[in-house]
C-alpha cells in the first residue's frame, strides 16, 4: 500500500502561540515537508487547489514544479484539482509540464471541490455544479489518450479540430484519480471510466463508506474495468505523536478553529474537545494518536477497505514547521514501515 500526505497549505494565526504564518513563509515551509517526505520514502505527497485567504495552494501544480525540482521519487499529485472552473487543456499541460520536470512522477486527482469560491471567480454559474465537472472530465479524459483532439464542444468546453496539445507527458497516460466525498453517483462515475478512486472522510465512522467502494468496483465491472487492477485510495484527516496524549493536545487546536471557522460559513454546530476525543477513537474519522495506534488504525480500515493507498492531512490549520516535520518524520519512520510490513504479510496469507 502507498502512503503519503496531502495539505492545503493552511496560512493565517497559531490559536496557541499567536505567531502568524505568512503565503512566502507557508510555500517555504511546504517544500520542505515535501523535501523530507521524499526523504523518508514516503510515496505522495498531494496538494488541494482553494482560493480562498486562509489557504496558500491555488495553484498545485506550480508548487509541485518547485517540489519536483528538490526529490527524487515521491508522486506529486494534486488533492485535489478544481476541474469544474478549470480549463482541461490547460490542466493536462500543466501536468504534463510537472511530469516531465519530475521525471514522470506527477499525477492530477480531479473534483468538484468542497468549496465553490472558484465558481464565481472564474465565471462560473453554481446550478452548473454535476454538469460541469462531467464535460470536463469527458475532455480530460481525452486530452489524455492522444496528442491531437478533436472535440465537438458542449456547454461548458469549445468545439477542438484535430489540434495537437503539448507538451506530452513521460507517463502515457497521465494518472488521473477521481476523489469524491459522499457522492455514490460520484464513485459510480470513476468506476465507468475505469479511474483510480480517492474518498476522502473527514467525519462520521469509516466503516459506512465502504459501500462506496463496492458502488465503483460494480460498476467498473460492469463497463467492462477489472476491479482488482484499479487503485484506490482513503483520504483522512490525523496526526502523529510520540504518545498519544502528545498528538491529541498537538492536533486538537489547529483542527478545532479549521473545522468551527468553516462550520460557522455553513451553519454547522461547534464542536470542542469531546467531540474531538470521540472522533479520534478507533472507530471515529480522525487517524490520531501514537505511531503504533495509528498504524493499527490505518490496518483496521484497510481490512475494511482494501485500499492500495492511504494519505492523511496532518497540516490543518496553523501550527509550529517543526511539530509538523517531526510529526511527518515520525510518519514515515515508524507507521510507514510497520503499514507496509503488515500488508505485505496479509497479502501473502491471502496468496
Amino acid at each position: 500500500m502507498e502512503l503519503g500526505l496531502y495539505t492545503f497549505g493552511d496560512v493565517g494565526t497559531d490559536p496557541v502561540s499567536g505567531a502568524r504564518i505568512d503565503p512566502a513563509q507557508r510555500i517555504r515551509n511546504l517544500i520542505e515537508e515535501i523535501e523530507l517526505a521524499d526523504q523518508l520514502g514516503l510515496d505522495v505527497f498531494a496538494l488541494g487547489e482553494h482560493h480562498r485567504p486562509d489557504y496558500v495552494v491555488s495553484s498545485p501544480a506550480t508548487i509541485l514544479a518547485a517540489a519536483a525540482a528538490r526529490t527524487r521519487n515521491i508522486r506529486l499529485s494534486s488533492a485535489v484539482t478544481v476541474l469544474s472552473s478549470e480549463d482541461p487543456v490547460r490542466v493536462f499541460q500543466q501536468y504534463a509540464t510537472l511530469d516531465l520536470i519530475s521525471q514522470g512522477r506527477a499525477e492530477m486527482m480531479a473534483g468538484r471541490g468542497s468549496f465553490i469560491e472558484s465558481f464565481p471567480l472564474f465565471g462560473y454559474d453554481l446550478k452548473d455544479y454535476d454538469t460541469l465537472f462531467a464535460e470536463k472530465l469527458e475532455m480530460l479524459i481525452a486530452l489524455r489518450k492522444d496528442e491531437r483532439i478533436s472535440w465537438p464542444g458542449g456547454k461548458h468546453t469549445a468545439r477542438i479540430d484535430d489540434r495537437g496539445v503539448y507538451p506530452r507527458p513521460i507517463q502515457d497516460p497521465l494518472p488521473l484519480w477521481i476523489a469524491i466525498g459522499g457522492t455514490p453517483q460520484s464513485a459510480a462515475r470513476a468506476g465507468m471510466y475505469g479511474l483510480p478512486l480517492a474518498l476522502a472522510i473527514i467525519g462520521g465512522e469509516p466503516a459506512r463508506f465502504a459501500p462506496f467502494f463496492e458502488i465503483y468496483r460494480k460498476a467498473a465491472r460492469q463497463f467492462g474495468h477489472d476491479p482488482d487492477t484499479l487503485a484506490t485510495s482513503i483520504n483522512v484527516h490525523g496526526f502523529v505523536g510520540e504518545t498519544t496524549q502528545e498528538a491529541a493536545d498537538t492536533f486538537f487546536p489547529p483542527v478545532t478553529e479549521v473545522m468551527n471557522r468553516i462550520g460557522r460559513e455553513r451553519g454547522w454546530g461547534p464542536s470542542g474537545r469531546r467531540e474531538f476525543d470521540a472522533s479520534r477513537s478507533p472507530r471515529g474519522a480522525l487517524f490520531v494518536g501514537s505511531p503504533a495506534e495509528v498504524t493499527d488504525k490505518i490496518l483496521a480500515n484497510h481490512a475494511i477497505f482494501g485500499n492500495t493507498r492511504f494519505l492523511i492531512q496532518m497540516a490543518i490549520g496553523v501550527m509550529p514547521h517543526a511539530t509538523l516535520m517531526k510529526a511527518i518524520e515520525l510518519f514515515g519512520t515508524r507507521v510507514a514501515p510497520e503499514v507496509r510490513k503488515a500488508v505485505a504479510q496479509r497479502k501473502a496469507a491471502a496468496a
